[in-house]
């Protein structure tokens, strides 16, 4: 597996730095774009792009440049992902990504025609902007979702799954917030994390589950493809 940065140029965010993973013999116009959560940074889903690239998935992860206090930029964040993707020059795209970067993963997907499906983990809604987005997208939704809380904003995320035709819902019982970043860190558990004692993180289940769920929709892609072909 080799790790680069690399920039890329976006209409609505500039210079876009992006860092990617890419395993030895992958498939080129396979990618899965991860998208970080609010105010947070790439270094925060590294764990997730290191396992894609482990099962063989070309996986790259970006700095949002307009994640504001008072304004998330989902749909900024959604342009951003989707200009890192014709960048590389993907042809089968996942989009994935956490909390509110699961919200701009969800758009980019909606609105790019290479994309194969979502995979969400622990989605926080804004405005009902991902219900909308969810009821008019073709293509499959995944979401892994934690326990209850503010910083899931009450999984407000299950109104968006209930609204795709197409979505399947992974409970990750005893998944706090922070659990679906990796790493996480003092901030994160600081504000997010369960309280008392913790027997053991969830976390390496959730990597499992993202990378499984990843693996699945490039695969029935292919497979789609091939049965188009015939």
């Amino acid at each position: 597996m080799a790790v680069a940065d690399g920039v890329a140029r976006s209409r609505t965010a500039g210079v876009l730095r992006y860092r990617i993973y890419r395993p030895t013999g992958a498939d080129p116009g396979d990618l899965a774009v991860v998208g970080h959560g609010f105010l947070r940074a790439k270094e925060r889903m590294a764990g997730l792009a290191t396992a894609l690239a482990r099962s063989g998935v070309i996986a790259v992860t970006l700095d949002f440049c307009n994640d504001r206090l008072w304004d998330g930029g989902h749909v900024r964040n959604a342009l951003a992902m989707m200009a890192v993707a014709n960048a590389l020059g993907a042809r089968r795209v996942v989009y994935t990504g956490f909390s509110a970067g699961a919200l701009a993963a969800l758009i980019a997907a909606r609105n790019d025609r290479r994309a194969v499906g979502v995979v969400a983990l622990d989605l926080v809604d804004a405005q009902a902007m991902g219900i909308r987005m969810a009821s008019g997208l073709k293509r499959p939704l995944i979401g892994l979702v934690g326990d209850a809380s503010c910083c899931n904003a009450f999984q407000n995320g299950l109104a968006v799954y209930a609204a795709s035709p197409s979505a399947v819902v992974q409970r990750m019982i005893g998944a706090d917030h922070c659990d679906f970043e990796s790493p996480t860190d003092w901030v994160c558990r600081l504000t997010c994390a369960r309280g008392g004692a913790i027997s053991g993180s969830p976390r390496q289940d959730i990597l499992r589950s993202a990378t499984a769920a990843v693996q699945s929709l490039l695969r029935d892609a292919a497979g789609s493809e091939t049965r188009g072909e015939e």
